[in-house]
């Protein structure tokens, strides 16, 4: 199997949350498969799903993350109704930004890859645009997922 198959840097990465979801009807395309736009709000929801569980603040008036950049791998297609989980796991932690990769993958067969990819997200003042120290508290929960040993099911 080449890097490409494997996924994102083919290695299996500190796990942050494994969060399932259903396909929905909505998500597909003309070809009735999912959109590949889909992927994109997969993966988010699963970082908002993880991000409201991090004990502590992670934005307020004075801080909130924003998407930086955003990459997807698509690797086989996914039909509706089908039941998928969203992994996430730390892969960097910046000064002002944590990259988080993503694997979407079927809810039961972790080896069954739909996509996957990464996002870098950077904590800005919302008033002046700019970067700001990555909050502690998800700094700690970023840590601690490297530490956990818990990872991917790469």
């Amino acid at each position: 199997m080449s890097a490409i198959d494997e996924g994102v840097d083919a290695v299996a990465l500190p796990l942050l949350a494994r969060v399932p979801m259903a396909v929905r009807w909505g998500d597909l395309d003309a070809f009735n498969h999912v959109n590949n736009a889909a992927f994109l709000v997969y993966a988010q929801e699963a970082r908002l799903a993880w991000l409201a569980g991090v004990e502590g603040a992670w934005f307020d008036e004075t801080m909130m993350p924003v998407v930086a950049a955003a990459q997807v791998n698509y690797r086989r297609q996914l039909a509706w109704p089908a039941r998928i989980a969203v992994e996430l796991a730390t892969k960097r932690i910046g000064n002002s930004s944590v990259t988080i990769t993503h694997r979407i993958v079927d809810e039961h067969d972790a080896t069954l890859v739909y996509a996957d990819g990464e996002v870098v997200m950077v904590w800005i003042d919302p008033a002046s645009g700019r970067s700001v120290p990555l909050p502690p508290a998800i700094r700690a929960a970023c840590q601690s997922s490297l530490e956990s040993g818990a990872t991917t099911s790469k």
